[in-house]
């Protein structure tokens, strides 16, 4: 059996963010459908499927992680992403596009927590668990990184239309899916391939139930890091519309989005300059900023509210991988891609909860 290069698993696993998450078209659906001739209710509706899909699978995907194993998921997360793709280039009416943005959101729930989970354990395996902050935090910088680069090409997908756009997509999904086919999968805890699956999904459900009902501080560290993501995000999301209002060139609307978006890839870049800061402090800290970025929205100055959304980008994402960091460690592997699903499923439901209400108050 070959050595474990855990160097080239880190680095396929950095690769497979930067590619998988740079997507011109699905950073600027919105628009894409808007200049399709769907209507402000219909894209609403749509936002709400892509949200009620993931609150449906999100748990149940990091299940099958754990279950089936990381890599498969991976591997199943691109082909998702990748059948989402081709579905909309097709798609004419509501519902074929409806279904296009389903698949989108069960890409999603398949990724989520597994990548974290395949890098700790990959780490754990050589002994190397306690680099797991750096590989967080490059992980979410990268991440930010390719997602600002494509609201920053927003204008390109327009010029494009929206089949074209998504087909660019499609071949950075192929690119995605040929990185994810290329990991090693780790394994984790006993061999289990004796057992019925049937039996191992209930093993690992009842497991990890049972640890979020003993453990009062996990809870609760899920629930304040989903508040204070969601209000970032959120702040984030509605600056897109508040700042045009507010005077702010149509045209510099790109670059301002880009820029805030740098915001949160320093945020998660700058954890490992402080690793000796208190979790407690970590969140009061982020708190407060979150606090001042949602206040400056209100302001009606662009400078402000840009500044605004920076600081609570940088905010976020630093708790965020702080965060990522302590759950990791608190938990073992045999539930790992499951109970960071459930947090990943904690931070929808807030954000469907809150959502309206700050729609409402930024009215």
């Amino acid at each position: 059996m070959r050595k474990f290069n855990i160097r080239q698993q880190i680095g396929k696993l950095y690769l497979l963010t930067s590619v998988g998450y740079f997507q011109i078209a699905g950073a600027s659906w919105v628009a894409l459908l808007a200049m399709r001739g769907f209507s402000l209710l219909e894209i609403g509706m749509l936002e709400s499927i892509f949200h009620i899909v993931s609150c449906i699978f999100e748990i149940p995907s990091g299940v099958a992680a754990d279950v089936f194993g990381r890599k498969k998921t991976m591997v199943m997360s691109q082909l998702a992403s990748l059948l989402s793709g081709v579905m909309m280039v097709w798609s004419e009416g509501f519902w074929a596009t409806a279904f296009a943005i389903g698949f989108s959101a069960l890409s999603y729930n398949l990724a989520s927590g597994t990548r974290e989970a395949l890098a700790y354990d990959s780490l754990k395996l050589v002994g190397k668990e306690n680099e797991y902050n750096t590989f967080a935090a490059t992980d979410m910088m990268l991440y930010r990184i390719a997602n600002s680069t494509s609201t920053l090409c927003a204008g390109l997908a327009l010029f494009l239309g929206f089949r074209k756009a998504y087909t660019a997509d499609i071949l950075f999904t192929l690119i995605a899916l040929f990185i994810a086919c290329s990991l090693k999968e780790v394994e984790i805890g006993t061999k289990t391939d004796e057992k019925k699956v049937s039996d191992r999904v209930v093993n690992t459900v009842r497991e990890s139930w049972h640890f979020l009902l003993l453990n009062k501080k996990m809870r609760r560290i899920m629930v304040i890091n989903a508040i204070i993501g969601a209000v970032s995000t959120l702040v984030l999301f509605f600056l897109q519309a508040k700042l045009p209002l507010a005077g702010l060139n149509q045209g510099m609307l790109g670059p301002v989005l880009f820029a805030m978006g740098m915001g949160a890839a320093l945020g998660s870049r700058a954890t490992s300059l402080f690793p000796s800061v208190s979790y407690k402090k970590v969140v009061i800290i982020s708190s407060l900023i979150v606090i001042v970025s949602f206040l400056l929205a209100f302001t009606k100055s662009p400078a402000f509210m840009i500044c605004g959304g920076f600081v609570g980008a940088f905010a976020d994402d630093f708790l965020e991988v702080r965060t990522d960091v302590l759950i990791n460690e608190m938990i073992s592997s045999e539930q790992r891609a499951t109970l960071i699903s459930v947090n990943s499923f904690i931070f929808s439901i807030v954000m469907i909860v809150l959502s309206t209400w700050m729609g409402w108050i930024m009215a």
